[in-house]
């Protein structure tokens, strides 16, 4: 059964007047265009990364090389999304939003320009691009147009989040993203049903 967006909605917790070029902890999960499993599989509560999963490793490894002011935390690829905590370890060279103004295109350019936008919008755009070159096909989308981002506010969400992605393909079986899902993860209820409540 295909991921169907009205049956297991994830409400994006982005705030409209936030600069994401701040210092500071951000969980990001992205995922694939109609939740397909196209990166691997787990097997045995372990995540097996293909050809195109290895490739998505290879670019979020090497997004400090990019941007040099961000460092990378825990990570985690499963067959159908990534889930990461990326630092904001610098400002210098980061583009900051300037106030909103009224005009909706406005606002989204930039919060284009900042820099876990831009973060994001690199890795998906230039690992697609590999992937789509090599299943010889440039109009099949690799990952959903949005993604998920939570500011990471303190050390205890911090360790819960960074728990939740290490023990990510042992529970595989409770993943909401997992089409074959049996349960639920308490702690995966927990960061995605609460999180709000620390904003």
């Amino acid at each position: 059964m295909k991921y169907d967006s009205d049956i297991h909605p994830r409400k994006s917790l982005r705030l409209k007047e936030y600069d994401y070029s701040r210092l500071g902890a951000y969980f990001i999960t992205i995922c694939t265009y109609e939740k397909e499993c196209i990166f691997g599989k787990v097997e045995n509560e372990y995540m097996l990364l293909n050809q195109f999963g290895k490739i998505v490793l290879e670019f979020w490894n090497n997004l400090p090389e990019r941007y040099a002011n961000i460092k990378l935390d825990s990570f985690v690829i499963m067959p159908n999304h990534v889930h990461g905590i990326i630092k904001i370890i610098d400002t210098v060279g980061a583009i900051h939003e300037l106030p909103l103004q009224t005009a909706n295109t406005n606002q989204k350019t930039k919060r284009r320009r900042m820099l876990i936008p831009k973060v994001v919008g690199y890795f998906k755009m230039n690992s697609a691009k590999q992937i789509n070159t090599i299943r010889n096909s440039t109009d099949i989308p690799v990952w959903q147009r949005n993604y998920y981002e939570h500011i990471i506010r303190n050390e205890n969400k911090l360790n819960k989040i960074r728990e939740y992605i290490h023990n990510n393909p042992l529970k595989w079986h409770l993943d909401r993203d997992n089409p074959g899902r049996t349960g639920n993860d308490l702690l995966e209820d927990e960061i995605f049903g609460n999180i709000k409540n620390d904003t």
